[in-house]
């Protein structure tokens, strides 16, 4: 009976080493399913601050390029000869026959 003793202690022995084993699966299982929505969250948080920063480069590209327009537009102005040839920003006579 002395065998029988030692094996029903070694089995015993192997069915906890299995029962601490499945716990800590399961615990793994667990933290990796919270790493995971943790993960899901920063990675939309990622995207979102993406997004964010291409709409300001192309809102400030945008705003650039209108910017310079308004300029070269104002600086056309400025230039062109007036219709007639008083050179005035703003003619009295609406630009016809003053000097």
């Amino acid at each position: 009976m002395v065998e029988g003793c030692a094996v029903a202690s070694v089995l015993g022995m192997l069915e906890e080493r299995e029962w601490a084993a499945r716990v800590r699966v399961e615990g793994l299982r667990e933290e990796v399913a919270r790493l995971a929505g943790v993960l899901e969250a920063a990675e939309i948080e990622l995207d979102r601050r993406v997004i964010a920063r291409e709409e300001l480069v192309e809102a400030l590209a945008v705003s650039a390029a209108e910017s310079t327009a308004v300029t070269e537009a104002e600086a056309e102005q400025e230039t062109a000869p007036h219709p007639c040839r008083c050179r005035a920003r703003r003619c009295r006579r609406g630009g016809t026959g003053c000097r």
